[in-house]
């Protein structure tokens, strides 16, 4: 985790990078031997016999992932979770993961205890332990990136390419919660009890879906840039064509209400499969989809994504949040 280039200090003396990652990162690594304290510049991953290591990363910049003058412990939770997600999509059992932060400059030491802490508690509730990583200074914006790596028996891990005809496009959870969560967190819509922007603000991987997921689906990923975006992936992955029927989108109460508040549902509907932060899993399966999904498409011939809303094709000018 130490910074290669930070100059070297005359014995007995502790350079502040390296004091401040004893004090707030070692104590996240629950003693895992290959963390070695967080005192080498390199750890090493365990093996584990019949399983593949699935490695993800994902970073998020102040600004574009979240809105500036976020909570510090917040992001911390957010970023494990967002990698977390592309785990769950892979059917894959997270056990570790290396950290890189760049803090800004009015992030001072409350900040950064705030933001070790709130990682702290997400690593203790799902079972992750840091095996390092790095710490740099910048002018600006905060940035994090993480890498997280989970274990799946060998030869199971559940590929984006793999959906097959006659396979069923379902979804977990519910879709659209994220967009309008962003909305709530910046005042454009009411928020009863704030549930609408915990929502954004801390989304909830689905590690409970790994055994469905690697008995049905030939294919999956997260809902991270958008519904539609996401299950595109799945189709240029897999050389197929879906269709998606929106009015099939499984909603929550809230968004339900804002949908029937809309004066444009075509548009509405579209805005909420397209608006991303979900973090649910899309995928393709065979057969009826089990509990916790509900079937919104299907695969098809030909390529690309067609989306209708009761049985009308309409046309979508962008499936979701485009990084570049």
């Amino acid at each position: 985790m130490p910074d290669a280039k930070t100059p070297v200090q005359a014995p007995g003396l502790e350079a502040g990078e390296f004091s401040e990652i004893a004090r707030l990162f070692r104590p996240l690594t629950g003693g895992a031997a290959g963390a070695f304290n967080l005192l080498d510049d390199a750890a090493v991953v365990p093996q584990r016999a019949g399983f593949d290591l699935v490695v993800t990363k994902d970073a998020l910049v102040e600004g574009v992932h979240f809105p500036a003058g976020e909570a510090a412990d917040l992001i911390a939770r957010k970023l494990l979770r967002v990698n977390l997600s592309d785990l769950a999509a892979k059917a894959a059992e997270p056990f570790a993961c290396f950290l890189a932060v760049a803090w800004p400059r009015n992030f001072g030491v409350a900040e950064r205890e705030a933001f070790a802490r709130g990682l702290g508690e997400d690593l203790a509730a799902y079972g992750v332990v840091l095996l390092g990583g790095d710490t740099v200074s910048t002018p600006g914006p905060f940035t994090a990136s993480l890498t997280a790596m989970g274990w799946v028996p060998e030869g199971r891990m559940v590929r984006r390419a793999g959906a097959q005809s006659g396979d069923v496009i379902a979804v977990s959870g519910t879709i659209g919660d994220g967009v309008l969560g962003l909305m709530a967190a910046q005042g454009e819509i009411a928020d009863d009890e704030g549930w609408l922007a915990g929502r954004y603000r801390l989304p909830t991987p689905r590690l409970d879906l790994r055994e469905a997921l690697r008995a049905q689906a030939h294919a999956a990923a997260d809902v991270s840039d958008g519904l539609i975006a996401d299950a595109g992936h799945i189709a240029t992955a897999s050389r197929v064509g879906l269709r998606l029927d929106l009015e099939r989108l499984p909603l929550s109460a809230a968004a339900r209400a804002w949908l029937g508040g809309q004066p444009d549902r075509t548009a509405a509907l579209v805005r909420l499969a397209t608006g991303g932060d979900d973090y649910e899993v899309v995928c393709a399966m065979g057969g009826a989809p089990p509990a916790g999904f509900t079937a919104i498409g299907a695969v098809i011939a030909g390529d690309g994504v067609e989306v209708r809303i009761d049985g009308r094709p309409i046309a979508v000018a962008q499936g979701g949040w485009r990084h570049l």
